[in-house]
C-alpha cells in the first residue's frame, strides 16, 4: 500500500495545489468515518480541482473502437444508478444473506476511484467492521492478491469464499466478483458514447486532476487505518514492511516475489 501511495502521489499530485487537496482528503477521511468520508474526500477533491487545477492544453482525443450507442449507453447508467439505490432499499426490506453480499460488494465496485487499491478501505469497511471477514483473515487474502497478476478486484472472491452470511461457499466467491466488477462495467458502457466530448471539457479535465489527487489522500488513510495498526506491531514488523518496500521501488523486485519474501520474513518474526 505504501507503494501505491507513493507512486500515486508522484503521478496524481505533482504540484502544491493538488498535494494540498491530498492532504484535505486525508482529514476529510479521518473525521467522517467509513465509505461515506471517502466519498466526501473525493467529491470535495472534485470541486477543488475545478477550482485550482484548470489548464487549458489540448487533451488527446481518439476515435472509439468499439462505439456504443447513447440508448445504450443511458439505459446502463439507469441500471447502475438502479442497482445502487435499489440494493441497500432491498437489503433493509428483505433481510437475506444474498442480498447483503449483493449490496456490500456493488457499492464498494461502485464508489472505489481511481485505482484498485482505493477498494481496500471501502471492503475492510464493509466486511471487517460488519463480523463477516476477521482483520487477520482480510490482510492475508490481501497479501495473496498481490502475489497474483491481475486487477486487485478480484481480492473480493477470496472475500466471498471466507466470509461468513453465505457459510464460505464457491458461490459467495462468484457473487461478489460479479458485483464488484458489475458496476464499473455499467458506468463504462454508459461514458462510452460520451467520452470524446467528456475529454474536451476543461472542467471535466480539472475536475478529474482534484478527483485523482484527493484518492491520493483516501488511499494514505487507509494505509494507516487498516493496514499499518493491524500489520505494524513493532519495530521488527516495520522493518520488514520498510525491507518490502525498497524492494519494490528501488530493487524493482516483482510483488509476487516481495510477497513471498516477506512472508518468509513473517515466519521467522513469528519464531
Amino acid at each position: 500500500v505504501a507503494h501505491a501511495v507513493w507512486g500515486m502521489a508522484r503521478s496524481l499530485c505533482p504540484d502544491r495545489r493538488r498535494a494540498g487537496i491530498a492532504l484535505a482528503a486525508v482529514f476529510t477521511v479521518v473525521l467522517v468515518n467509513g465509505p461515506l468520508g471517502q466519498v466526501t474526500a473525493i467529491v470535495i477533491g472534485a470541486l477543488a480541482g475545478m477550482m485550482l487545477c484548470r489548464s487549458h492544453a489540448e487533451a488527446d482525443v481518439h476515435e472509439l473502437a468499439l462505439p456504443v450507442s447513447a440508448r445504450a449507453g443511458y439505459l446502463a447508467g439507469g441500471v447502475f444508478v438502479i442497482l445502487l439505490l435499489g440494493l441497500p432499499l432491498l437489503a433493509w426490506a428483505s433481510p437475506s444473506a444474498t442480498l447483503a453480499v449483493m449490496d456490500a460488494f456493488y457499492r464498494a465496485g461502485a464508489l472505489v476511484f481511481g485505482g484498485g487499491h482505493v477498494v481496500l478501505p471501502l471492503l475492510e469497511a464493509e466486511v471487517v467492521q460488519s463480523g463477516w471477514v476477521s482483520a487477520d483473515e482480510f490482510l492475508t487474502g490481501y497479501g495473496a492478491a498481490q502475489a497474483v497478476p491481475g486487477p486487485l478486484f478480484t481480492f473480493s472472491s477470496y472475500l466471498g469464499a471466507v466470509m461468513t452470511p453465505l457459510g464460505g461457499s464457491l458461490f459467495g466467491a462468484a457473487l461478489a466478483l460479479v458485483m464488484i466488477f458489475l458496476p464499473g462495467m455499467l458506468l463504462l458502457v454508459a461514458v462510452l458514447p460520451h467520452w470524446n466530448r467528456f475529454r474536451r471539457w476543461d472542467s471535466a479535465q480539472a475536475l478529474m486532476r482534484g478527483a485523482n489527487a484527493a484518492v491520493v489522500g483516501v488511499l494514505g488513510a487507509a494505509l494507516y487505518q487498516p493496514v499499518w495498526t493491524s500489520a505494524i506491531l513493532g519495530p521488527r514488523e516495520f522493518a520488514l514492511a520498510l525491507t518490502g518496500f525498497l524492494l519494490l521501488g528501488v530493487w524493482k523486485l516483482p510483488a509476487w516475489a516481495v510477497v513471498a519474501i516477506l512472508a518468509g520474513g513473517g515466519i521467522l518474526i513469528s519464531l
